[in-house]
């Protein structure tokens, strides 16, 4: 027994010693807010974007944040978009955010905010207009707060999404990283009081 003991016990040390590193993965999707949040699409006619999502949740591992916002074209948008099944996943993420944002967090950040999408290093550059509306890339976001009874959010834009180059940095070349930013989202979120959305005359 005790010669047992002198073997085992270098190898226990060696597995002790040896840093302990974690890797968190994301968390999967809640199916009851999602369903939640679809029911709210739909009610404000966002039924393409509701048939994308029910086709790429089907799918094992595509939809991996607990806390998302949605950031969805029309249905008319999503017709001009050619879109192959296997891109489907990166268009999905890429109008996403990793966090849940109302409209009125979004209207704090400093114009010209980068900020991640569900796609590694693929960013959306916010824009506040001012009477012309809010911009995220190209497109404007013409229906705010679409889903409100869960904790998913989703907001109505005027178009696909267009990434330039410039938004899309390296993670060396961050100068937000998809950490800090989910840190200070949460922060603001935390400061920010929720204030309705007045929309000006651009937006109807």
């Amino acid at each position: 027994m005790a010669l047992w003991f002198l073997v085992l016990l270098p190898i226990f040390t060696v597995v002790n010693s040896q840093p302990t590193t974690t890797n968190p993965t994301p968390t999967p999707i809640n199916q009851t807010d999602l369903q939640v949040a679809m029911d709210d699409m739909r009610t404000s006619a966002y039924h393409g974007f509701v048939i994308l999502l029910k086709i790429l949740n089907g799918s094992p591992n595509s939809l991996r944040d607990g806390e998302i916002t949605f950031l969805m074209p029309s249905d008319e948008e999503l017709s001009k978009v050619a879109l192959r099944l296997e891109s489907l996943q990166d268009f999905i993420l890429g109008h996403s955010i990793p966090t849940a944002l109302l409209i009125s967090h979004l209207l704090h950040f400093p114009n010209g905010t980068l900020v991640p999408t569900g796609v590694p290093n693929r960013m959306l550059r916010v824009t506040n207009g001012g009477r012309t509306g809010l911009f995220v890339n190209n497109a404007r976001v013409v229906s705010p707060n679409v889903c409100l009874n869960s904790l998913i959010r989703c907001h109505g834009i005027s178009a696909a999404m267009i990434f330039r180059n410039g938004d899309n940095p390296t993670r060396q070349q961050q100068n937000h990283p998809d950490r800090d930013f989910m840190d200070s989202a949460k922060v603001r979120k935390a400061k920010s009081p929720s204030r309705q959305w007045k929309r000006s005359p651009a937006l109807h």
